[in-house]
């Protein structure tokens, strides 16, 4: 049994859902060295969130945006959330957060990912600037 740790950061993005499966992949060659294994990705931040999810049709990342968007809508009145200090989507991003999660685990076979056909890893960034995120990958699994 074997681990591998390591810290690599996201694209800057601003408010969207966003595929970064090939991203991962060029951070983690290590990858291909394990026969048999479990990839897990945390993010550390609490105003974004990383998910499995459709990797084919862009429409299904920008109707996530949307969904999410209406479940905890920006707080432009100063009347929904108690939290402001950060700004009027800062709130509302704690809770798309908690809601989709700040990890994925994806199980690895033969050196690959193995999702399904039409999964992929996405990244949701919450807040409408532009934020610099740290993802923790760990590997853990028999080396071929």
């Amino acid at each position: 049994m074997s681990w591998f740790q390591k810290q690599f950061t996201l694209p800057s993005r601003s408010r969207g859902s966003y595929l970064i499966t090939d991203h991962i992949l060029s951070e983690l060659p290590e990858l291909r060295t394990y026969k048999v294994g479990i990839l897990h990705l945390f993010v550390q931040h609490t105003s974004c969130a990383l998910s499995l999810n459709e990797n084919w049709d862009e429409d299904v990342r920008t109707d996530m945006s949307d969904a999410l968007d209406r479940i905890a809508p920006e707080d432009k009145k100063g009347n929904l959330y108690r939290h402001s200090c950060e700004g009027p989507d800062d709130m509302p991003a704690h809770v798309k957060s908690a809601l989709v999660g700040a990890s994925v685990t994806v199980p690895i076979k033969d050196g690959k990912l193995a999702t399904g056909t039409w999964q992929g890893i996405w990244y949701l960034e919450f807040r409408a600037s532009k934020h610099t995120r740290r993802v923790v990958a760990t590997i853990q699994g028999e080396k071929a």
